[in-house]
C-alpha cells in the first residue's frame, strides 16, 4: 500500500501564448508511468485546452485519461480560486494514494501568488505541498519588448502618458509571475539568435529572486527531472514575495487590473483555410486582439484544424477526424481588451463570404 506523504504539485504560469498547454502535453507524453492528475483554469468559454489535453493519453485507455483533467470555470483563478480550485483539490486529496503528481496550468491573465497561498490553507497543506511554480516565458515576445506578442495598444497608452510614473498591466503581471517563480523557462529560445536570447535573459532576472534557476526551452521539450521533484515548498516562502498586486489582496477583485480583458466566443461556417487565416489575422491587427484559439472546418477536409495564434502568428495543425456524429463547425476564443462578440462574429462571417 502506498504511503501517502505530501503529494506534490507543479504550478504552471506564464502569459497568453508562451506555451503553457505544449509544456503540459510534454509532460504527460513522458510521464513514464508517473499517475498524473491535471487542472485546468481556462479563460474562455469553451474548454479549448481541456479538449487538446484530453487528447494526451498516459499509457492507459482514451477514458481513464480524460478522467484525469479537471478543468475549472472561466475566469481569473485568482478570483475564483476559493469557489472552484479547493473542492477540486478536496477530490484529488481524497485519491491521493492513486497519485503521483498534480499539474496546475493557470489562465495566461491570472496571478498565480494567490494559488500558492491556496496551499496554506489547513485541509490542502497536510496532503499537498507545492513542488515547484514554474513560470514559462515567451522569449521572442521579451525581446520584441511586449511581454505577450501583441499588447501594443497597452503599452503605446503607457508610453505616451508623460504623467504614467508605473508600468502597464501587462508588464506588471508579467513581473508578478516571475515573482512568483521557482523555475522559468525561456521558451521558444529557437526562435531568437543568441544575443537576444541574452538580453531576455538578462531582463528576466532582474524580476526574480536570485535562488530562481533559468533554462532555456524550443516548445517546453525539457527533461521531466529538470521540471518535477524541485522539491520548492513554495507555499511556505510565498509571502515573502513581493508582488505589484499584493495592495489587491482583501479588496473587490472587480479591482483588478487584468478584469479588463475579455474572452469571447465565436462559431462560424467551414472555411476555406487561407481565407480563415487572412479574415483572422486583419481582426487581430483591427481589434488588438492577444489570443485566437479553437477549431476550424475546412470543406473537403475529414480533419479538424487546430488553431492557436498569438498576435498575428498562428500555428496550426490537423488533430483528429470529426466525429460520424459532430456538427463541423469552426468555434474560437478570441482573447483581447474591449471585444465585441457580436460585432467580430459580423466581420469574420462578412470575410468568409466575399
Amino acid at each position: 500500500m502506498k504511503t501517502l506523504s505530501k503529494l506534490p504539485v507543479t504550478i504552471v504560469t506564464g502569459f497568453l501564448g508562451s506555451g503553457k498547454t505544449t509544456l503540459l502535453r510534454h509532460m504527460l507524453d513522458n510521464a513514464q508511468g508517473r499517475r498524473i492528475a491535471v487542472i485546468v483554469n481556462e479563460f474562455g468559454e469553451l474548454g479549448i485546452d481541456g479538449e487538446i489535453l484530453k487528447q494526451c493519453t498516459i499509457g492507459c485507455t482514451e477514458e481513464e485519461a480524460n478522467g484525469r483533467v479537471y478543468e475549472l470555470a472561466n475566469g481569473c483563478l485568482c478570483c475564483t480560486v476559493q469557489e472552484e480550485f479547493f473542492p477540486v483539490m478536496r477530490e484529488l486529496v481524497a485519491r491521493r494514494a492513486d497519485l503521483d503528481h498534480i499539474l496546475i496550468e493557470t489562465s495566461g491573465l491570472a496571478l498565480p501568488k494567490p494559488l500558492v497561498q491556496a496551499f496554506q490553507w489547513p485541509e490542502i497543506r497536510s496532503a499537498c505541498t507545492v513542488d515547484a511554480v514554474i513560470t514559462v516565458v515567451d522569449s521572442p515576445a521579451v525581446a520584441a519588448g511586449t511581454f505577450a506578442a501583441f499588447p501594443e495598444q497597452v503599452d503605446a497608452q503607457r508610453k505616451l502618458d508623460p504623467n504614467l510614473d508605473h508600468e502597464s498591466p501587462l508588464h506588471e503581471l508579467f513581473a508578478d509571475q516571475l515573482a512568483s517563480a521557482d523555475l522559468v523557462i525561456l521558451n521558444k529560445a529557437d526562435l531568437i539568435d543568441a544575443d537576444a536570447l541574452a538580453a531576455v535573459r538578462a531582463e528576466v532576472a532582474e524580476e526574480l529572486p536570485a535562488a530562481v534557476k533559468v533554462v532555456e526551452a524550443s516548445s517546453g521539450r525539457l527533461p521531466l527531472a529538470v521540471l518535477l521533484g524541485l522539491g520548492a515548498e513554495s507555499e511556505q516562502h510565498i509571502d515573502g514575495r513581493k508582488t505589484h498586486h499584493d495592495h489587491h489582496e482583501g479588496d473587490d477583485h472587480d479591482d483588478h487590473d487584468h478584469d479588463a480583458f475579455d474572452s469571447i466566443s465565436i462559431e462560424l461556417p467551414q472555411a476555406e483555410e487561407a481565407k480563415l487565416l487572412q479574415a483572422l489575422n486583419a481582426a487581430v491587427v483591427q481589434h488588438g486582439i492577444l489570443r485566437v484559439k479553437g477549431f476550424a472546418a475546412i470543406p473537403g477536409k475529414p480533419m479538424r484544424l487546430l488553431i492557436q495564434g498569438v498576435g498575428t502568428r498562428f500555428d496550426k495543425h490537423f488533430d483528429r477526424a470529426w466525429g460520424a456524429d459532430e456538427a463541423r463547425s469552426t468555434r474560437l476564443v478570441l482573447i483581447g481588451q474591449e471585444l465585441d462578440a457580436a460585432s467580430l462574429q459580423a466581420q469574420l462571417r462578412a470575410a468568409l463570404e466575399a
